[in-house]
């Protein structure tokens, strides 16, 4: 489920769509939840498909930690892939926003952590980073922890429209331990 003040906007030729903020969204606030309509496909379920369904899945879904593919039902697939990006995943299967997010400010992910098949290299953002690597959720982990962190300890301070999406069990191991013995890098799939 993405964030309800979100919309997709054609962004430009060399990107296509991506999903823009229609309102604020500060820092801690959940920006995606996996829900019981979006498609988790086993690596057997995609091997059955056709090959152009096979390829639609390598496009717009991504490989969970067990080597499922995950394939969103909203437009969250559309969310695109920045270096410097404002969204990270969690081991909780729900995106948190790392930095503020102004009205019509896309929402990016650094798909690092979506375990793609080979190395992709993205455009250039004048970052020292010029290429997604698919072990890049055990290589950034630790930034990519620290930035989870200082947002998980808004969590509690911020509205989050997604709420009933949200584990309970899970945003109570977030009030008590803000997810401190939880790495990203659990998202790793080496399959």
């Amino acid at each position: 489920m993405m964030h309800p003040h979100t919309k997709v906007q054609f962004i430009g030729d060399e990107v296509g769509h991506g999903v823009v903020a229609t309102a604020f969204i500060p820092k801690g606030t959940v920006t995606w939840v996996q829900d019981p309509l979006d498609r988790v496909f086993t690596p057997a379920e995609v091997a059955a498909l056709p090959a152009a369904s096979q390829d639609q899945l390598e496009y717009f879904a991504f490989k969970n930690s067990q080597g499922n593919m995950v394939l969103c039902w909203d437009h969250a697939r559309y969310v695109n892939h920045s270096f410097r990006s404002n969204c990270l995943s969690t081991v909780f299967d729900f995106e948190i926003a790392v930095r503020d997010i102004q009205p019509g400010e896309q929402l990016t992910d650094d798909y690092g952590y979506l375990n793609l098949p080979a190395p992709w290299k993205p455009m250039d953002e004048g970052t020292r980073r010029k290429w997604v690597r698919p072990d890049d959720s055990v290589r950034y982990a630790k930034s990519w922890d620290a930035q989870i962190q200082s947002a998980v300890k808004r969590l509690f301070r911020v509205d989050q429209p997604l709420q009933q999406w949200l584990d309970p069990s899970v945003m109570e191991q977030a009030q008590f331990s803000g997810f401190a013995s939880r790495s990203i890098r659990e998202l790793y799939c080496a399959s």
